[in-house]
């Protein structure tokens, strides 16, 4: 359990060292075409540049979205408001993860604010939280409910989808023990 404890401590660590680095810039990814969407595979045009430390299917969803490097800020965020645990202990869940370059979008003023604010940061991450496993078919036309408790939407064909008209999903079905990651170029706002 102690070895447990420490690895957490250093990754949670390493993770919130790395949001303002990142927030420098990151090397751009390449946006090579994927096949279109099928129930049990990945799509998307960043599929190829997001690199894996490990097979993801076994694991809860914050450990699978922690063996992404490029979903490190997201993954200390989601520690930084606790609700690591809670995300592990629902059995289907959806995650609109923005990756690290999503981040650079955000200002260093915004960032350090919802950072610092826990009641905001949970509001924010659990808008990018769908409680059910939604399938690439699902994504053409569909509106559903967030943990947050607004509507988001999702739209597009093919492997080119977007989440709110505004943010592309890069790399989408990615599978977890217990949801579904589709790796996304934005960070989501709720609604006011």
């Amino acid at each position: 359990m102690r070895f447990v404890r420490i690895r957490t401590a250093r990754g949670t660590a390493a993770a919130l060292v790395a949001v303002p680095l990142a927030l420098g810039g990151l090397g751009s990814q390449s946006h090579a075409q994927a096949p279109s969407p099928s129930s049990s595979g990945t799509f998307g045009p960043g599929c190829s540049a997001l690199s894996q430390k490990a097979s993801t299917v076994k694991d809860k969803v914050v450990e699978a979205a922690a063996a992404y490097p490029q979903l490190s800020q997201l993954v200390s965020a989601t520690v930084r408001a606790k609700l690591n645990s809670a995300l592990d202990g629902k059995p289907d869940v959806t995650i609109f993860a923005p990756d690290n370059k999503a981040f650079q979008n955000v200002t260093v003023e915004q960032l350090s604010s919802l950072l610092n604010n826990e009641g905001q940061l949970k509001k924010v991450l659990g808008y990018h939280v769908v409680d059910k496993q939604i399938t690439p078919d699902e994504l053409s036309n569909g509106s559903f409910t967030t943990v947050e408790g607004s509507k988001l939407t999702t739209s597009g064909s093919g492997t080119d989808y977007k989440v709110n008209g505004k943010a592309n999903i890069v790399c989408g079905n990615i599978k977890a023990a217990n949801a579904t990651i589709y790796v996304i170029d934005s960070v989501l706002q709720p609604p006011s």
